[in-house]
């Protein structure tokens, strides 16, 4: 197995749920790729589609799962190659409003997601996509969305550090992540 996390604007800290994830993953040798990706509090959609597209050659695509947070989940978006296994897209922000200090992810490309496999996980309450946006863009891309009750933008502040039921999906197959 491989995994390719894609953080959001600002990047993840060492508490978010992606630094942890990683640490997991690579303590069970597993192939784990977790770019910074350029310019992260300013990102523009170019330069992060040529970090993506250089990490994913050197990937095994068939055995590839691809964890997204906010605006990482639209970059997967936008993406159009060679698609991998599974897909986690994990609070993203909504597809219609350019989140502040990005540049070029809108319009979001509304067509099923590069992987053989998507999933989203949304929560009740995130500022940054309300729920109905959460729901019309996974049924844009023809994915089911995992609801997290009052879990907020599902990063540290939301109380996402570590993630149990995360590492089961990414090692054992679990049906959702939630």
């Amino acid at each position: 197995m491989a995994f390719l996390i894609l953080h959001g604007i600002e990047g993840s800290g060492p508490e978010h749920w992606q630094t942890w994830i990683a640490a997991r993953l690579r303590e069970r040798g597993e192939q784990v790729a977790y770019p910074d990706l350029p310019d992260a509090d300013a990102p523009h959609l170019e330069r992060w589609r040529a970090a993506l597209d250089e990490e994913l050659t050197r990937l095994p695509l068939a055995e590839t799962t691809v964890l997204c947070h906010s605006l990482g989940s639209l970059l997967w978006l936008h993406h159009d190659g060679a698609p991998v296994n599974r897909a986690l897209l994990v609070a993203p922000p909504q597809p219609d409003v350019e989140v502040p200090g990005s540049t070029g992810f809108r319009p979001v490309p509304l067509r099923p997601s590069a992987a053989r496999e998507t999933r989203f996980v949304c929560s009740t309450n995130d500022p940054w996509c309300p729920r109905e946006a959460s729901r019309r863009l996974a049924a844009s891309v023809g994915a089911p969305v995992d609801w997290l009750e009052a879990a907020g933008h599902i990063n540290p502040e939301a109380g996402f550090g570590p993630w149990p039921a995360l590492e089961k999906w990414c090692l054992d197959g679990a049906e959702a992540p939630v």
